[in-house]
């Protein structure tokens, strides 16, 4: 059987448009609150990978269904403190990376890559993080040319439900060297594709 349209007055069809638009701007505002989130790049810190002012997506449910992995980029809430500089939560030796991150988590984003996990062992040789005594191979960052960060040669255990994140500019990035492992609970999600600006646009 056909059916056959029932014809609207201009009111109605009025009606209608407004409901529709009104539902896709709720399903929009649902699916970025909890699906999928657009973020700007703020700072050098991942140079080269991503460029300040560049803009990623990021997926906030993925780690309901995974671990967190080493690789990873992700967006999180890092420990009170980082945003306005070096802090580490407790007293660090100056030849090893921070342990523990203070027990308040920042308002604020930050955006790195996790290079350590949950029980691994820690050491950082220029600029590299030496993970369970194997120096990672990372021929995408940007080199370590001084400063406090690059070599911190005492090992350091990441503990449970943490991970530690560095930046891919690895002479210039803020990271968890600073102010310690980040809490799983603070993590926002991965960031998997950029798409602005336009001759950027892919997969992370």
């Amino acid at each position: 059987m056909n059916l056959i349209p029932r014809p609207t007055t201009g009111r109605g069809a009025l009606l209608e448009l407004v409901l529709i638009v009104a539902l896709a701007i709720g399903l929009a505002l649902l699916i970025q609150a909890f699906v999928v989130k657009p973020y700007q790049i703020p700072s050098p810190s991942m140079e080269p990978t991503l460029d300040v002012g560049q803009r990623v997506l990021v997926n906030r449910v993925i780690y309901h269904v995974r671990d967190p992995e080493i690789g990873d980029v992700i967006v999180f809430h890092p420990p009170a403190g980082a945003e306005n500089g070096q802090e580490c939560g407790i007293q660090q030796d100056p030849r090893e990376a921070c342990p523990e991150p203070t027990s308040d988590k920042s308002d604020t984003n930050f955006i790195k890559r996790i290079v350590a996990e949950p029980g691994d062992t820690l050491s950082i040789e220029n600029g590299h993080p030496v993970v369970n005594g194997v120096p990672a191979k990372e021929d995408f960052i940007r080199p370590c040319r001084g400063g406090s960060g690059c070599n911190l040669p005492e090992e350091i255990t990441i503990p449970p439900d943490h991970y530690f994140m560095m930046g891919d500019n690895r002479g210039s990035s803020d990271d968890s060297r600073f102010w310690g492992p980040v809490p799983r609970d603070w993590i926002i999600g991965e960031a998997f594709f950029t798409y602005w600006p336009p001759d950027r646009i892919g997969t992370l």
